[in-house]
């Protein structure tokens, strides 16, 4: 027994014990007991929410001295004064240790890589390139050429040389002594002729009869429905992407009289892709002639198809998956494959058993055999087998390729009974609808090749990719960065990119925006598709330019006009392509000015400083906004109609509750107030002098003074939090996974470099790319 003291009533081992114990106790953080006595009953006693109060976890990206700021101006929200700068700075440490900072988060809740199926997207072009792997030509084993319009062919019969006699052809056999054919060809722009009674050269073919033929590809920016639409008097027939003869998507090939008349159909494609167009027209014997090739494409308006949107190169067909699908989970504010469904689960076998029929109807062209062919069985069989390694995005071991290819051949009555079920089997297996289903406890060179393809195209591997895995090329930094440069510029990067431009900048509120026709009576459909035109071409003039500068899409004191536009919005220009215009740098400011977006973000009759104000908050500023306690509808009637929309909004905002966000949501719709509901520059506002001039407090705190759109994009250019914002919705594009399940420093790192590279958007794809595809290997 240990000794005792005689003043002692403990054994020296408990004392010490005790003493040890109190010595190691931890301190309760100052700042503990003023968060739960003002802010736990809103935020909860771990900053986890609370019902009905402030239901959002309390999170963010704030430095320590802007968390006590804002605590200081605005907190507890009923009553900011009860809360002293002492307080706040003692609130503000304890809450961004314990739970507000993403070192703190990570800490709590360890970040993990969602697993996640295909999304909608990914599902069709990855079908589509899977089959595409089999086929060769333009647009498969190599680039669509970059040549606009479509190869012409005029066939006629030639007109008698000097001294010859023409021949009479109204005797029955008359038109077997014509002379010979003449086949003129050429390049055209747009397909719209109108020849009257000649023909499409009346110096070198005779008019009474000719046949003409337009052949190259038609390129879907985004994916969706196309309209497309024939007119003539004569026959005519119009494929697009199948050219088989029982595939003809419009048929006028019998001629219906001496009147113009419009055929027209629709079809779905999938964006970012060229599909093989070929139009026939034929005359005989009919008074005139003429032709003219239509399409209305997704939130487009009806047009002559344009130059723009042709090339000279006939690829092969795509296979097209147009099942409906329930849509992917947008929660977390972009599409993932988080969630399944006995919805979804039928739509996937109903596309599984389209795409399996169709390779079927195209099984010869496919597997480069015919019927009757004495090594057809084994050709079929090799064709499965390598449809689904490119399914699978890897070599098949023993085992899977005994599962999936031989056990089917061996059981089936049939070669082609057996390729049906291999293909069915494979685009529902989870090797193919979970990519991200790592294969071994560290990522392979075919791994990284399907992060690579998923990540830039929503697709698999193309043959390049594929090599480089099987050569064992994608094992470095470096070589895996070489990969994601060259994949920069195919289509599928530009298309999947103005996915994250539409998400971004929230447009599918434009796409259905209307004004009101009696104060806005030229604001009409045509306007509208133009600007949606003006502004992706701006876009994308900025991102694929050598500088590729995100501080222009912000800053850029210029739009893109056609003439309606010019003729609109006060910049007359001439003719129907858009020309680069200078505005003063106070009235235009990048996409945050642009006409489509702020006709979106406001009302049918006038401007809507909330809606504009939430929009930069979220998407530009990069700060985050609680939902509303209480939804508030702005109804202008209820308003003394002598005030200015910045008045009424004022009014409207100035309880307690609503201003601890309208306190920065008013600042920046404010200073767009100098623009009207159409995006039009305005002076005035209900024959009032417009206001923009507010004070915002900014991530860190302080004070700005905003005097315009100009003041916005600049602090927002020149500001880390800005540029993450930026970051953090194209990381959640491309990677659909949070950047902090790849570590709590990805964001910071991205930031670092985007700053250092002059806010290179290219790279930042590239870098984002190396995030998810290097993802476990050392640096």
């Amino acid at each position: 027994m240990a000794p005792k003291s005689p003043h002692s009533h403990f054994p020296w081992p408990a004392l010490w014990l005790l003493t040890t114990c109190a010595i190691a106790a931890p301190v309760e953080h100052p700042g503990k007991p003023l968060y739960q006595k003002l802010c736990a009953e809103c935020h909860g006693d771990r900053g986890q929410g609370v019902e009905d109060e402030y239901d959002e976890a309390l999170t963010g990206e704030k430095t320590l001295e802007a968390l006590a700021r804002q605590i200081d101006r605005t907190m507890p929200e009923d009553d900011p004064d009860k809360t002293t700068s002492e307080d706040a700075k003692l609130i503000a440490a304890y809450v961004y240790d314990a739970f507000y900072s993403p070192t703190a988060q990570a800490r709590l809740n360890p970040p993990k890589k969602e697993l996640a199926r295909l999304t909608i997207d990914q599902f069709r072009n990855s079908v589509m390139d899977v089959i595409g792997c089999f086929r060769m030509g333009p647009g498969f084993d190599r680039p669509i050429n970059a040549e606009q319009g479509l190869k012409a062919f005029y066939r006629g019969v030639e007109l008698p040389k000097p001294g010859e006699k023409a021949v009479d052809t109204t005797p029955k056999d008359g038109i077997k002594k014509k002379r010979p054919n003449k086949t003129i060809e050429k390049v055209e722009p747009v397909i719209s002729f109108h020849w009257g009674a000649d023909s499409p050269d009346k110096t070198v073919l005779e008019a009474e009869q000719f046949e003409n033929r337009f052949e190259g590809s038609v390129v879907a920016r985004e994916t969706g429905v196309y309209e497309f639409a024939v007119k003539s008097e004569n026959g005519f027939r119009l494929w697009i992407n199948d050219t088989s003869a029982r595939n003809v998507l419009i048929d006028g090939w019998v001629s219906a009289g001496p009147q113009v008349r419009e055929e027209k159909r629709s079809i779905y494609l999938v964006g970012g892709r060229a599909y093989r167009l070929q139009l026939e027209h034929f005359k005989f014997k009919e008074k005139s002639a003429s032709i003219e090739l239509w399409w209305k494409p997704p939130h487009g308006i009806k047009e002559l198809i344009p130059a723009h949107a042709t090339r000279t190169d006939r690829p092969r067909e795509l296979t097209i998956v147009s099942t409906e699908f329930p849509a992917d989970d947008s929660s977390g504010g972009y599409p993932r494959g988080t969630t399944i469904s006995k919805a979804w689960d039928q739509a996937v076998t109903e596309a599984a058993i389209t795409v399996a029929e169709h390779v079927i109807e195209k099984l010869d062209e496919l597997a480069q055999t015919k019927a009757g062919a004495p090594d057809r069985g084994e050709k079929l069989r090799q064709f499965a087998h390598t449809f689904v390694e490119a399914a699978f995005r890897r070599p098949l071991s023993g085992d899977l390729k005994q599962l999936f290819v031989e056990s089917h051949f061996a059981s089936a009555k049939s070669s082609e009974t057996a390729v049906k079920r291999v293909v069915l089997l494979a685009l529902k297996s989870p090797q193919f609808l979970y990519p991200n289903l790592q294969q071994g406890e560290k990522a392979d060179d075919f791994e990284i090749a399907s992060r690579l393809a998923l990540t830039l195209w929503d697709s698999v591997p193309d043959k390049k990719l594929v090599q480089a895995a099987t050569s064992g090329k994608l094992k470095t930094r470096d070589q895996i960065k070489a990969e994601a440069q060259r994949m920069l510029m195919d289509p599928r990067t530009k298309a999947k990119l103005h996915g994250f431009f539409h998400h971004w900048l929230e447009l599918e509120r434009a796409e259905g925006a209307s004004k009101d026709p009696k104060i806005f009576p030229d604001f009409t459909p045509e306007l509208l598709a133009d600007l949606r035109e003006s502004l992706f071409q701006f876009i994308d003039q900025v991102v694929w330019s050598e500088k590729s500068d995100y501080r222009e899409l912000l800053q850029a004191d210029y739009l893109l006009l056609n003439e309606r536009l010019g003729k609109f919005y006060g910049h007359p220009v001439t003719g129907e392509e858009f020309q680069r215009v200078g505005f003063d740098p106070k009235q235009r400011a990048g996409v945050v000015t642009h006409p489509y977006l702020l006709a979106s973000l406001a009302y049918t009759k006038q401007s809507s400083p909330i809606h504009r104000g939430v929009f930069l908050t979220r998407n530009i500023v990069g700060m985050s906004l609680k939902p509303p306690m209480k939804a508030v509808v702005f109804e202008d009637s209820h308003f003394n109609p002598k005030l200015t929309m910045r008045e009424k909004i004022s009014e409207l905002t100035r309880s307690g509750a609503c201003m601890s966000c309208h306190s920065m949501i008013n600042p920046l719709g404010f200073s767009l107030e100098n623009f009207d509901a159409v995006g039009r520059w305005r002076t005035k506002d209900n024959n009032k002098l417009v206001n923009p001039v507010s004070e915002f407090t900014t991530h860190e705190g302080m004070l700005v003074r905003l005097t315009g759109p100009r003041d916005i994009v600049n602090y927002v250019a020149a500001n880390p939090g800005g540029h993450r914002a930026f970051i953090r919705h194209l990381f959640h594009h491309l990677i659909k996974q949070d950047p902090a399940a790849y570590g709590p420093k990805v964001l910071d790192d991205l930031q670092k470099s985007f700053a250092a590279s002059g806010c290179h958007i290219q790279k930042l794809l590239v870098e984002i790319t190396l995030v998810a595809a290097a993802d476990g290997m050392a640096k």
